[in-house]
C-alpha cells in the first residue's frame, strides 16, 4: 500500500452506516461474470461461472447521483434504494444496474475519501445485489464538474470536487448560444480546459499542497474500492461486474490530433493505470468497462470507439453508449423496424476487433418536450436491435446475421422523478422540482404515483422484455416480438415488425397479433452446470403461455420438466423460463404470449412444431 493510499484510508474514516432492516428477500449470490471467446459465432461474449452465456438487462440507477439534495447518492435513503429495486425486479425482470457514483461524493477534501458515503453506497448496492441484481459501479461525470458554473449559468455538471476546480483557477465559464448542454464540451472554454487538465495531469495548488489531479483520481478511486471491497459482504461483491472508471469521456483539446490519436495517447493510458488501481484494490478478477470517445457514434461522423488502441483483451469490456444524435437535434422522422441495426452492429464489431465482449451501458431519448412523441418506438428499436442486429422483416431469413444479443443499461431509472428540490449551481431562486432536475432533462421511465407505487412511464411492453439472461451454450440467434405501441402507457399505434413468412403457415397463424420470442442455441459437448434461463414477462401468464421447440411443445407452462416456469430470485411476482437441455447438440424455443383468448388447436402447435425444427436445422 503506498503512503498516499494508506493516508486516504486513514483520513475521514468512520464506523459503516448501520445496516436498515433488510427485506424478506433472500440474499441472492450470482455467478461471477467474465470474457469469454465464443466458438458458435462471432467476437466475444460475457460468460458466468456456470459456462452460461450472459445478457445483462436493466437501468441507471440514477441521475439523481448529480442532485446535491441526494447527498450525490442515486438514492436519500437505503428504503428508498430497497423499493427501487424491488419495482424493478418485479415490473421488467431486469437482472442489472448502473450504479452512479461520484468522485465529490467519495473524495470531497484533498485529503482523505469520505467512508460515510462509500458506506451509504454499499448499503444502496446491497438492495440490488439481494434481489438478484448484477450491479457496475460507475464513476459519473457530466461537463467536468458543478463547480464550473456559476449561479446564473444555463447549466451545471457533475464529477470533480470543488477543490479540483479552485486549484485549476479556472475562468468564468460560457457556452454562448448553447440549445443542448451536450455542447459545453465543445465550446465551454472553462469546462475544456479543466478536461484538457484531467487527461494531462496537471499539477494543481490544494490546500493539501501540490497534486497532479489524474494521478489524486486514481489513488481515490484505489482507496474508495478497497474500501467497497471490505466492507460488501462476499456474496455482494460476487455479484458486481467491475467499474466504468469515467463516464463519456470526452478530449478537451486533441492539440490538432483526430480523436482516435488522443484515445491512444490519453485515453488508453488511463484505463490502463485505473486497471492497476482495480488490481491493487482487490478487484483484480473484475473487469474494466472502458468507454470510448462520447461522440464516436452519435451519427455526426466523429471519429473515436478505441478504433487504433489494438486488443484490449478480456479484462476490459467494450462499454458504449448509443443516444440517436441526429433525431435528438435534427432529424424529423421516427423510428421503425431495423432503424437502429447498423448502430448496434457497429458497436458489436467494434468490440470484437477490440478482443472483448461489448455493453451499451447508456441508451434512450426523453420523455417530454419535442420530438419526445417518438421516443416510445425509438426505444423499442433500440431494444430491436440490441437483441438481433437485424430488422424484423428479415430475421426469419438470416437470423444469424445480426450478431450476438447485446447486453445494456437503458438511462435511467429515477423514481423522484418530479419529485425533486434541487437548487442549481446552489442558487436558491433556481430551486428545480420537476423532471430529472438536471439541465432540463427527462429521461426516467418511471415515476411514483400519489400512493406511492412505481409505475412505468413507457409501455411495459417495452421494458419488460423476453431476454435470453443466461443462456448454457452459445447464443446462434434470438429476436422479441414486443408488440410495444407507438404512444405513452400503450396508447398509440400498435405494429408487428416482426413477421413470420407465409412458408410456415402454423407459426404464422399462431403468433399473428402475438408477442413472441424465439431462441435458438448450441449446448457444448460438456454442459455446463446450470440450466438456459429467459425472462418471462408479466404479460405472459404461464397459464396461457405456449412455448414450441425440440425439448418441448405445449399450452400452460408446467413447473417441471425440460421446460418450466419459475420465481425470478428476488421477486415474488416476475416469471422466468428454466430449460433442461441435452448437451452437444442445438436447440430451439419459441415462447408466444396466448393470453388473447384466440383458441390454440394441438393441430396448430404441432403444424408450428415441424415448421420451427425444419427452419432451425441448418443453423
Amino acid at each position: 500500500m503506498t503512503a498516499g493510499l494508506a493516508l486516504l484510508l486513514a483520513v475521514s474514516a468512520g464506523e459503516p452506516q448501520a445496516a436498515a432492516a433488510r427485506t424478506p428477500a433472500a440474499e441472492t449470490a450470482l455467478p461471477a461474470v467474465t470474457v469469454v471467446a465464443r466458438t458458435s459465432g462471432h467476437g466475444w461474449a460475457l460468460r458466468d461461472a456456470h459456462g452460461r452465456e450472459v445478457t445483462l438487462r436493466g437501468f441507471n440507477v440514477s441521475g439523481s447521483t448529480k442532485l446535491y439534495e441526494n447527498d450525490l447518492l442515486p438514492f436519500r435513503s437505503v428504503a428508498d434504494a430497497a423499493t427501487s429495486a424491488q419495482a424493478m425486479r418485479d415490473l421488467t425482470g431486469a437482472n442489472a444496474i448502473r450504479f452512479l457514483i461520484s468522485w465529490e461524493g467519495v473524495q470531497p477534501t484533498p485529503t482523505g475519501v469520505d467512508t460515510s458515503y462509500l458506506d451509504r453506497a454499499a448499503a444502496q448496492i446491497r438492495e440490488f445485489t439481494d434481489r438478484g441484481f448484477y450491479v457496475l459501479l460507475d464513476y459519473h461525470q457530466d461537463l467536468y464538474s458543478a463547480h464550473l458554473f456559476h449561479e446564473g449559468s444555463w447549466y451545471t455538471g457533475d464529477g470533480a470536487p470543488q477543490w479540483v476546480i479552485a486549484g485549476g483557477n479556472y475562468p468564468r465559464e460560457s457556452c454562448g448560444i448553447c440549445l443542448l448542454w451536450g455542447q459545453n464540451m465543445q465550446n465551454n472554454a472553462a469546462v475544456r480546459r479543466a478536461m484538457y487538465d484531467f487527461w494531462h495531469n496537471r499539477t494543481i495548488t490544494t490546500p493539501a499542497g501540490p497534486v497532479a489531479v489524474q494521478t489524486a483520481y486514481l489513488t481515490q478511486a484505489t482507496a474508495a474500492l478497497t474500501h467497497l471491497r471490505r466492507v460488501l459482504p462476499a456474496t455482494a461483491y460476487g455479484n458486481l461486474l467491475g467499474v466504468d472508471p469515467f463516464n463519456e469521456p470526452f478530449d478537451g483539446g486533441t492539440d490538432g490530433a483526430s480523436g482516435t490519436a488522443w484515445e491512444q495517447t490519453y485515453l488508453l493510458p488511463f484505463y490502463q493505470r485505473f486497471r492497476a488501481a482495480m488490481d491493487a484494490a482487490g478487484w483484480a478478477d473484475k473487469p474494466l468497462y472502458a468507454e470510448p470517445l462520447v461522440f464516436w457514434n452519435t451519427g455526426f461522423f466523429e471519429s473515436g470507439g478505441l478504433s487504433t488502441v489494438g486488443a484490449l483483451g478480456t479484462r476490459y469490456v467494450f462499454n458504449s453508449h448509443y443516444y440517436d444524435g441526429a433525431r435528438m437535434t435534427l432529424d424529423p422522422s421516427p423510428a421503425t423496424d431495423g432503424t437502429y441495426a447498423a448502430a448496434m452492429n457497429r458497436i458489436r464489431n467494434r468490440a470484437a476487433q477490440l478482443g472483448t465482449a461489448p455493453i451499451v451501458s447508456e441508451f434512450g431519448n426523453k420523455l417530454t418536450g419535442t420530438g419526445s412523441d417518438r421516443t416510445p418506438w425509438m426505444v423499442r428499436a433500440m431494444y430491436q436491435a440490441m437483441d438481433a442486429g437485424v430488422a424484423g422483416a428479415d430475421w426469419w431469413a438470416r437470423p444469424r446475421s445480426g450478431g450476438a444479443v447485446l447486453s445494456s443499461m437503458m438511462w435511467h431509472w429515477d423514481i423522484y422523478n418530479d419529485r425533486h428540490h434541487e437548487l442549481m449551481n446552489g442558487n436558491p431562486d433556481k430551486v428545480l422540482t420537476e423532471n430529472d432536475a438536471w439541465n432540463d432533462e427527462d429521461h426516467s421511465v418511471v415515476y411514483v404515483n400519489e400512493v406511492g407505487d412505481v409505475v412505468p412511464r413507457l409501455d411495459h411492453r417495452v421494458l419488460d422484455r423476453v431476454y435470453p439472461s443466461a443462456v448454457a451454450g452459445e447464443t446462434l440467434a434470438f429476436t422479441y416480438e414486443d408488440l410495444a405501441r407507438s404512444g405513452y402507457g400503450g396508447a398509440g399505434t400498435e405494429r408487428a415488425w416482426l413477421t413470420v413468412p407465409p412458408s410456415m403457415p402454423h407459426l404464422a397463424a399462431l403468433l399473428a397479433g402475438r408477442q413472441y420470442g424465439v431462441l435458438v442455441w448450441r449446448q457444448p459437448p460438456t454442459a455446463p452446470t446450470a440450466p438456459t434461463v429467459l425472462h418471462l414477462p408479466a404479460s405472459f401468464d404461464p397459464a396461457r403461455t405456449v412455448v414450441v421447440g425440440d425439448l418441448d411443445t405445449r399450452y400452460g407452462l408446467p413447473s417441471t420438466g425440460a421446460v418450466s416456469v419459475a420465481t425470478e430470485p428476488g421477486s415474488t411476482t416476475a416469471h422466468r423460463l428454466v430449460v433442461d437441455a441435452p448437451a452437444g447438440s442445438v436447440h430451439v424455443l419459441l415462447v408466444a404470449n396466448t393470453a388473447d383468448g384466440r383458441p390454440v388447436s394441438p393441430a396448430t402447435l404441432a403444424g408450428a412444431r415441424a415448421e420451427l425444427l425444419a427452419w432451425a436445422a441448418p443453423l
